[in-house]
């Protein structure tokens, strides 16, 4: 269980604010409004309790079928959040409940508003996931996705020690089975993949990648075919898991509002555990 011990007098919000980095304050809120913060083993959902020295602030186990959404932005048209590795975005033949779908779905029932996908992760795959709160703003961003998100930027942890920065391009194609594949023939979806290695050590490499196209498995196909798989992907050929997850996470993005014309930019932290494989 996640534990922290105040070491000054303050306010709860604020201490949590400041030490937990990997929160949004949407998200604080909402561990404090659904009381699974507890302070001295007593739950607290005032955002002005006040803290003393020594307190200790732990955190209540949820159900295995639930989960805390850590929300990036929120406005009246979207939502942000950074998506956990190990659920799907949207219901499929196996799994119906446990979708980030619904829990944002939920979620947004105190608004009286639905959510409408907008784009998708994989199940393993963690990072910025946008929804729509409307079917109108869904067609906005789906029908234009490619001329409005200008940056998407993932970070991965792959084996072995890659090329300082690399420039993939291949057509894909998927077996029944739906794992993608790079075709020797002009005849599947065209994608593209830039890297940028940030650092490495002699047995792994964390890269900043930036996709132009949005494939399936784009990323994950891509390294396995330069000879560098993501860690954790043994549907890609890894022959190593140290983090017992794929190392992968979307990371930022930065797409034009369709109506207002602004640029938006969105970005969380990369998992601590990337770094770990590295230092």
């Amino acid at each position: 269980m996640r534990k922290l011990i105040a070491d000054e007098e303050s306010t709860l919000y604020l201490y949590l604010r400041k030490n937990m980095k990997d929160k949004s304050k949407n998200n604080i809120k909402t561990l404090l409004a659904k009381g699974i913060i507890l302070v001295n083993d007593n739950v607290v959902t005032n955002y002005d309790y006040l803290l003393q020295k020594n307190d200790v602030i732990t955190f209540k186990k949820t159900k295995s079928n639930s989960l805390i959404l850590n929300i990036i932005y929120e406005d009246d048209d979207i939502i942000v959040v950074n998506k956990p590795y190990g659920i799907l975005t949207i219901a499929s033949k196996k799994e119906k409940e446990h979708t980030l779908y619904r829990e944002v779905s939920k979620y947004l029932k105190k608004e009286n508003k639905k959510v409408f996908i907008i784009h998708r992760l994989d199940k393993d795959t963690s990072g910025i996931i946008m929804f729509a709160k409307n079917q109108k703003i869904q067609k906005l961003y789906q029908n234009n996705w490619n001329d409005l998100a200008k940056i998407r930027e993932y970070s991965a942890v792959v084996e072995g020690v890659t090329d300082v920065k690399g420039h993939i391009e291949s057509y894909l194609k998927q077996t029944k089975t739906l794992k993608v594949y790079s075709s020797k023939n002009k005849d599947g979806y065209f994608a593209i993949t830039n890297y940028e290695k940030v650092k490495n050590n002699n047995k792994f490499s964390l890269l900043k990648i930036h996709i132009l196209t949005g494939r399936r498995n784009q990323i994950r196909c891509h390294m396995s075919d330069i000879g560098h798989p993501i860690v954790g992907d043994k549907r890609y050929h890894a022959k190593s898991n140290p983090i017992n997850r794929l190392a992968l996470h979307a990371n930022k993005l930065v797409i034009i509002n369709p109506l207002t014309k602004e640029i938006m930019t969105f970005s969380c932290p990369i998992p601590k555990e990337f770094d770990k494989l590295i230092n």
